[in-house]
């Protein structure tokens, strides 16, 4: 769900820098110490799944996790999804630096959103707690879609196409998300849950 250099106008590339520069600042303004290396991790995990293509027809996707770094970081996913892209882009040339910032606020934002909107679920347990993190893992993705598609189609109309045919490719990715983040959840809160009621907490 990259968008590469060269694609996006200057307004688009300015207001996404601008975006994901303020979403950073305040996920690491509420970032304390005892949780950097669980940032890391998550971080690290977002890098890898990125690098795992799913074919679809004559395309592919591939894994975002942005929903399960909302799950358990909350604001911190801005900081976690920014490094993560920022590896991607200089190693792999995956996106690119000039369409950082998009690509951070596209992945990012709706991870947030739907930690704030799952919360309640989130903080209960058994059955409900499982469809707080399948919702949050898979809305974040179908959401990731649809604001990647919008930076296309605010740039260029010739891009509408293109985009709808990108929000239609990651409904699978979308579904397989949710049932992973639910999964992922359910095992930390039986094995760190210090590390869950933390993330509810901040």
């Amino acid at each position: 769900m990259h968008i590469s250099e060269g694609v996006l106008s200057a307004p688009i590339l300015l207001a996404g820098a601008a975006l994901a520069a303020a979403g950073t600042f305040v996920g690491l303004r509420k970032l304390d110490n005892e949780r950097l290396v669980t940032v890391a991790i998550l971080s690290a995990a977002f890098f890898v799944g990125s690098l795992i293509h799913i074919p679809i027809g004559p395309s592919s996707a591939h894994l975002i996790l942005n929903g399960l770094l909302g799950a358990v970081l909350g604001w911190a996913s801005f900081p976690a999804i920014l490094v993560g892209l920022l590896l991607q882009a200089v190693l792999f040339q995956y996106g690119g630096l000039t369409a950082l910032g998009v690509n951070a606020f596209d992945m990012a934002a709706p991870a947030v959103l739907c930690s704030v909107l799952c919360g309640p679920l989130l903080r209960r347990t058994g059955r409900a707690r499982a469809l707080g993190a399948f919702l949050c893992g898979s809305l974040s993705v179908l959401l990731a879609a649809i604001l990647t598609a919008t930076a296309l189609s605010l740039t260029d109309e010739g891009f509408v196409q293109a985009a709808t045919t990108l929000v239609l490719a990651h409904i699978p990715v979308m579904l397989l998300e949710g049932g992973f983040t639910m999964l992922v959840v359910g095992y930390l809160t039986k094995t760190m849950p210090e590390l869950f009621q933390t993330r509810l907490a901040a």
